[in-house]
């Protein structure tokens, strides 16, 4: 396997194949309300900030990201993480000030997961936005086992580690294995709002008792409140931070 990596600025016409790479999310995770209104913009604002990895034609993995306005210091990233990263680079003053990129998704094709892709994803990412000109990369990432302990805190799960030291969540480590750093949890990164009748058509669940509802795929249980004809669930994710050397003046 060959694999190429280029923006969609540099390739406008493979912007339907990147749409087209197969959804892996469950459906609740598709109503984020930020996601709805500004989603399938980023490739029109931001083409230079998709890129896809190819091999020959085909698309195997997208990494989708948006331009962010950052202090550098740890503490001033948005608790909000990644409903933040999203709505904030659509503001009309963006991008003007940014000085760091922020990852929103990272996609992988069916035909493409066993083969290792992801951390070359990560890398070719940060060269890239190297080449833009911007000095920090960062990721407010779903840790992708989280969903397996709904009730362990983040912070203890991002302690766990494997008999050699490293993370135990997957996701996690590819990061850190690229030169990641983790900078902080964001612990509303994502809320996600419905009717009960909304939530029993994005899970198939009866939704029939006020508290908590574990839902397939949610990192935290949904919190439900019958009386009130509502459920809401808040997603936490991670701020990982990957330093970037900048080979250009950013901006354009």
């Amino acid at each position: 396997m060959t694999v190429t990596f280029v923006s969609l600025q540099e390739r406008p016409d493979l912007v339907a194949a990147m749409w087209a790479v197969p959804n892996p999310w469950p459906r609740f995770m598709l109503q984020d309300l930020v996601a709805d209104l500004v989603y399938d913009l980023m490739p029109v604002r931001y083409p230079e900030l998709q890129l896809l990895a190819l091999d020959a034609e085909q698309v195997l993995a997208r990494l989708n990201a948006v331009p962010f306005r950052w202090s550098g210091a740890d503490a001033d990233l948005p608790e909000l993480g990644w409903d933040h990263a999203l709505g904030m680079a659509f503001r009309p003053d963006m991008p003007t000030g940014a000085t760091a990129v922020s990852l929103i998704e990272a996609r992988m094709h069916p035909d493409a997961r066993s083969r290792g892709l992801s951390a070359d994803l990560l890398v070719a990412a940060r060269e890239h936005v190297g080449r833009l000109g911007y000095r920090d990369l960062l990721a407010p990432i779903r840790p992708t086992l989280k969903h397996l302990e709904p009730d362990t805190p983040m912070t203890d799960y991002l302690a766990r580690t494997r008999p050699d030291g490293t993370a135990h969540d997957p996701w996690l480590r590819t990061h850190l294995r690229v030169g990641g750093r983790v900078a902080k949890v964001c612990p509303a990164a994502m809320t996600i709002a419905g009717s009960l009748e909304e939530w029993r058509q994005w899970t198939a669940l009866a939704f029939d008792r006020s508290g908590a509802t574990y839902v397939d795929g949610a990192l935290n249980p949904v919190h439900v409140s019958v009386e009130n004809d509502y459920a809401v669930y808040v997603e936490p994710n991670v701020w990982i931070h990957h330093p970037v050397a900048p080979m250009t003046s950013a901006g354009g």
